[in-house]
């Protein structure tokens, strides 16, 4: 009997704290536009310094999970966000807020680093990774539909940040004070998967990149090149976001059974084509057909990706290095974004960034191939996840666990004398069926 696999809530919490950040900046960027002195670009700039922050988390703190512990490191990045955000809400002052956006920003990468960690660790890191842009996506789309009905300023999504980290730290209790012990194959001190891990973070930052360009400058779109109301775009944002729910649904559905190539590939290639309409949008009915569309799509490859570099190693340093990668991408977008479409407009900066997107869906396919692996013992089955592993007979006893994959570290083979008997040859055999074996 398999033990029934239990979603890991303060893992899923943690992931929301770390990732929330991120999901709102377009109306984080939009109200310190609105609410400071600040042009769109320097607004830009201030969304930017908060995702380099993040990603700076990740880079530093990637290799010292182990040595700090779980609990105590995502207990720091909660407390950073709550200080963090609350500050830059409750400020006025330019210097103060970009200084409190940065700090927060350490938080959730702090936070984020501790979450991609313990993805790692599980048995299944898609499910985990899916449950967890399932909850993010439901609070932002919450946060997007009750913003703009609470007031101007700038203040209101850097609160709701920090209130989300506030929410979360009763769960770290829950959480494991060290770190998950990894297999005993697997820990060793160098990276495996090298090549593979270093392509597939370089693309993750131009992937990245082209998403929150044109995140960044979602609301401006709507608002001056689609005419419409602040309303009417959080109103988009929200059921776009509630479209990108049906979308981490229907991967966590969908699982391994396409492996991971044909979702990151294919996937890529039509987040291109959705992010085209989106930059070109001149109506609601373009604009919300783009977003929706983009939204759907968005979480499915992010979730396989998250997916891919928890699977190059297990003891999720390469999860941490790729996501942080990945930050430094984010973290460009919403300047990027900003500077595209003052000097060339917004529909010629969405071709630039699909052209982008088309060039880095080549690596990340090719290392979804090389590191996907095949199941080495006949009748094996993957799992949701993506890794192999067998179905051995439970009336032998021998416990049911991963096969090891092509690539990976070859196992000792011990030679086991038998002192029994061998069994005669039986000579005579009944009707079928009439024995029970």
């Amino acid at each position: 009997m398999f033990a029934p696999r239990t979603t890991p809530w303060p893992l899923v919490a943690l992931f929301t704290a770390g990732y929330l950040a991120p999901y709102l900046l377009p109306t984080t960027v939009g109200r310190l536009d609105s609410g400071l002195p600040l042009s769109a670009t320097q607004a830009g700039a201030v969304g930017s310094a908060l995702l380099l922050s993040s990603a700076s988390a990740g880079f530093a703190l990637a290799s010292r999970v182990e040595r700090i512990g779980v609990r105590a490191l995502a207990r720091l990045g909660l407390a950073l966000a709550l200080l963090g955000y609350g500050g830059a809400a409750l400020a006025t002052a330019v210097p103060a807020v970009v200084a409190g956006a940065m700090v927060g920003g350490f938080g959730s990468g702090t936070a984020t680093t501790v979450a991609a960690t313990l993805i790692a660790a599980q048995r299944d890191p898609h499910r985990a990774s899916t449950a967890g842009l399932l909850s993010v996506s439901a609070l932002a789309g919450a946060v997007y539909l009750t913003v703009p009905h609470l007031g101007p300023g700038h203040g209101l999504p850097l609160a709701a940040i920090a209130l989300t980290a506030l929410a979360v730290w009763p769960l770290t209790g829950s959480l494991p004070s060290g770190t998950p012990a990894a297999p005993a194959r697997h820990r060793e001190t160098r990276l495996p998967h090298a090549r593979s891990g270093l392509v597939l973070a370089a693309a993750m930052v131009c992937w990245s990149l082209a998403q929150n360009s044109l995140w960044g400058v979602s609301g401006q779109i709507g608002l001056s090149q689609a005419h419409l109301g602040e309303a009417t775009v959080g109103a988009v944002f929200a059921v776009a976001l509630g479209a990108g729910l049906t979308g981490v649904l229907a991967a966590g559905a969908l699982g391994a059974r396409l492996g991971r190539a044909v979702p990151i590939g294919a996937g890529t290639v039509l987040i291109a084509g959705c992010i085209v309409l989106s930059a070109s949008a001149t109506d609601l009915t373009s604009f919300a057909t783009g977003e929706i569309a983009w939204n759907t799509l968005y979480p499915v490859v992010l979730s396989y990706l998250i997916g891919l570099a928890a699977s190059l190693d297990p003891r999720g340093r390469w999860a941490v290095l790729v996501g942080s990668a990945s930050s430094l991408g984010t973290a460009a977008g919403p300047l990027t974004g900003s500077l595209l479409s003052a000097q060339a407009g917004f529909p010629a900066m969405g071709m630039i960034l699909a052209a982008g997107l088309l060039v880095v869906a080549l690596p990340m396919t090719a290392v979804a191939l090389h590191t996907s692996g095949r199941p080495l013992l006949a009748g094996a089955i993957r799992r949701r996840g993506g890794h192999p592993a067998a179905l051995v007979a439970a009336a032998t006893g021998t416990p049911t666990g991963t096969v090891p994959e092509i690539g990976a570290p070859e196992q000792p083979v011990v030679e086991i004398t038998v002192d029994t008997p061998a069994v005669p040859a039986q000579r005579a055999y009944g009707k079928a069926g009439s024995e029970v074996f």
